[in-house]
């Protein structure tokens, strides 16, 4: 592997105005086909294998002309105190708004009378006209939003309350001028870095030019794979950070190949070798993180997976030839002043200790302290992290101050709190004797069930083999009384299939929601055992341990739950949320705790690999243990420290999107890459480490034949370069002896 990667990085270091051309050619090319491809709409959203699901699709086919998928609204009347909506001029006004609506967009399917269709409350202080679409939210028009919009202003003025709930509102996520700063944030960290501007642009734009090419090839094929609005998204948010952070690590091993005097193509060529060998690895963890999503069995949760990994792919490819070929183009001005000073100082004197030396010395002096803080501290942190709720985000959820909340409450108010969250229960009568005595039963029998305030009429399709009925619970949608309803009249259901061969089903959104969570839950254990275990193999082949593999995978679940412990704190219990732009508390959303355990795996093996890797290569190189700690930290310290600060401030910026999910997987991935890397990775590993000693490199003799020689760590390459190793039997040299003995 080294090898081979030191003979890419000197032929794209040659060959650099060829491998610059093929990469800008390859951002044109995706730039044209993003430019020329039509706008991206909201992923088709669907949860195979699930009862909601088998319901729902059949609705589309036994009811057409139902419009199942397209868009929906309320327009919401409250009449002022003292007056009700059954008072002539007011039922007027309301007449008027459905006349305009149906006069108006050709995309409107239907507008529905609040006095025939029984939508006025029975104290008549609240009635509410629903809309129906042809296409789907993200498929309505400006024109048609605005005469949505507009309809009810001329009520207004008559004294009427009027709100308007419903999907028909929804936009286009924004992420705001957060996410340009955290890419600010991540240029002077650079700078700060490297002390010199040519060193800390090099990272930012190949990532940026990795990035273009992965989310402009995500826009360009968006509505031809229906990957969605949001996963171009959460691929810039993935791959800008990874991006920076695999070219950050090429650019200083080649800015330390330099310092010991090697030539310019010769330190490229190293650079690519041996910290090229770790990108490689690590960006295999981050995708084997985000392809196993597919697992979940959830068709938008795999394409945002894919996408992303694709993302990552290009980073990798970008950091292995692109990086090394701007190296190039930037000659000597890669290194700063300050840098180059440095370099001449060492090699007179003896380098003063920095920060990473001396906090690895601190951490071998008292290892036990070191991991007792940690893992009590972040195992604190997760302790909320037992009350999580998880649901999908409804009007709810939405900040008091726009008008789907307020229309949400409207009914809550007028309705009840169950009104927000209907039932649909499809009866299918095709298989059945009698079909309508058999709806008739039904409908009798979620009369019965506890907790139900409202059974509609059933409604039968032309064929008359299937009929639909809603149903309105007492509680909210999300309450544990609601899901209980759910359960009582699919337990009822296997009964009546029994006796009459008619087939219950209940969807809806509130059903949707309790199988989404449920499916999540199911998934989660069989994918974190395929995560973890291929990744599990993968870092036995890059270190040739079982311990250290063994100790990745404990530290990750450790941050990880100490990470949602946080979500948990902020989105749910709303600690610090006006911080964080959290106007509104609620349910942490279904799919957040898995995508981010995809991803944060991913990336805590990247600073397990950046950072064990150079332990493990000063090991091999001769030094016992706990000096190669020492080395590790001297080495990958105060990259890893940029490497993470840089993930954040990326992560950070994605805080300010509108979108919940967006905003909510920002901070979490943010708040998980501080734990991981600060705590566990700076901290409990390294303890670790000191308390197993020799034990840590420990591989079975077996197993050591088994498995493949990648060799990260370059001893191959320093065979084949001619340099004699010094041996992995842990005798160092005598400098090394006196580092350990001042340890």
């Amino acid at each position: 592997m080294a090898t081979f990667l030191y003979k890419l990085g000197r032929l794209a270091f040659r060959r650099r105005r060829y491998v610059a051309l093929v990469w800008v050619a390859l951002l044109a090319l995706a730039g044209f086909g993003a430019a020329s491809a039509s706008t991206a709409t909201s992923s088709s959203f669907s949860i195979p294998g699930t009862e909601a699901q088998k319901a729902f699709d059949l609705l589309e086919q036994r009811f057409p002309a139902a419009s199942a998928d397209g868009a929906t609204a309320r327009v919401v009347f409250k009449a002022p105190d003292g007056e009700k909506m059954t008072d002539p001029a007011n039922k007027a006004e309301v007449h008027k708004v459905a006349d305009a609506l149906k006069s108006g967009s050709d995309q409107i399917a239907s507008v529905t009378d609040p006095y025939t269709a029984h939508a006025v409350s029975k104290d008549g202080s609240t009635a509410y006209v629903s809309v129906s679409y042809k296409v789907s939210s993200m498929e309505l028009t400006d024109a048609t939003r605005d005469d949505l919009q507009d309809a009810g202003e001329a009520a207004q003025h008559s004294g009427l309350a009027v709100e308007i709930g419903g999907d028909a509102l929804q936009v286009m996520p924004e992420t705001g001028a957060t996410e340009i700063i955290g890419v600010a944030i991540a240029a002077v960290v650079l700078v700060i870095t490297f002390g010199s501007l040519i060193a800390a642009g090099l990272p930012l734009l190949t990532a940026l030019i990795g990035v273009g090419i992965g989310v402009s090839t995500i826009t360009a094929l968006a509505n031809v794979l229906d990957l969605g609005s949001t996963t171009s998204t959460l691929a810039m948010m993935i791959g800008l950070a990874v991006g920076i952070d695999y070219a950050l690590f090429i650019v200083s091993r080649y800015r330390a190949e330099l310092a010991e005097g090697r030539e310019r193509e010769e330190a490229a060529g190293r650079a690519v070798g041996t910290a090229g060998s770790a990108v490689v690895f690590a960006g295999l963890t981050v995708v084997i993180a985000l392809v196993g999503l597919a697992v979940v069995n959830i068709p938008m949760l795999s394409k945002m997976g894919f996408a992303a990994a694709g993302t990552v792919a290009i980073a990798v490819l970008i950091a292995l030839t692109l990086v090394p070929a701007m190296m190039g183009f930037a000659g000597k001005r890669v290194m700063g002043r300050k840098a180059r000073k440095a370099a001449e100082a060492e090699t007179t004197m003896v380098a003063k200790p920095n920060m990473g030396t001396r906090w690895a010395r601190f951490v071998l002096r008292r290892p036990v302290w070191v991991l007792l803080v940690g893992v009590i501290g972040l195992g604190t942190i997760a302790v909320p992290a037992t009350s999580l709720e998880m649901g999908l985000p409804d009007d709810g959820s939405q900040p008091t101050s726009t008008t789907q909340r307020r229309a949400y409450d409207l009914l809550s108010d007028g309705f009840g709190p169950g009104f927000n969250g209907p039932l649909m229960v499809v009866v299918d009568t095709a298989n059945s004797s009698d079909g309508r005595t058999a709806v008739t039963r039904v409908t009798d029998d979620i009369s019965g069930i506890p907790h139900v305030v409202a059974v509609s009429p059933a409604t039968f399709n032309k064929a008359g083999d299937t009929a639909m009925i809603t149903v309105v619970p007492q509680d909210r949608p999300s309450s544990a009384e609601t899901e209980n309803v759910v359960h009582a009249i699919r337990d009822a259901g296997k009964d009546i299939r029994s006796d009459t061969g008619a087939e219950v089903l209940v969807t809806g959104s509130t059903a949707m929601n309790i199988d989404f969570s449920q499916k999540m839950n199911d998934a989660l254990l069989p994918y974190l055992a395929l995560v973890v275990g291929l990744a599990f193999l993968l870092l036995m082949v890059v270190f040739r341990s079982v311990l250290v593999p063994l100790k990745a995978a404990l530290g990750f679940l450790l941050s990880v739950v100490a990470a949602l412990g946080a979500v948990v704190a902020v989105f749910q219990w709303g600690w610090l949320g006006s911080l964080f732009g959290v106007e509104q508390t609620g349910p942490i959303m279904s799919m957040m705790p898995i995508f981010m355990v995809g991803v944060v795996f991913g990336l805590a093996m990247d600073y397990e690999v950046f950072l064990v890797t150079r332990m493990r290569e000063a090991y091999v190189h001769g030094e016992k243990p706990p000096q190669a700690i020492v080395t590790g930290f001297k080495h990958g310290a105060r990259v890893v420290t940029a490497a993470a600060v840089i993930m954040m401030a990326v992560f950070s910026g994605f805080i300010g999107s509108s979108e919940s999910m967006i905003k909510m997987i920002g901070f979490s991935l943010a708040i998980a890459v501080f734990f991981d890397a600060f705590v566990v990775r700076m901290a409990i590993v390294p303890a670790v480490l000191a308390l197993l000693g020799k034990r840590a490199w420990w591989l079975p003799r077996w197993l050591d034949r088994l498995l493949p020689n990648v060799d990260v760590e370059g001893e191959g390459l320093r065979k084949q370069l001619g340099e004699t190793p010094t041996g992995g039997d842990g005798r160092g040299d005598a400098q090394g002896e006196r580092e350990l003995i001042r340890v």
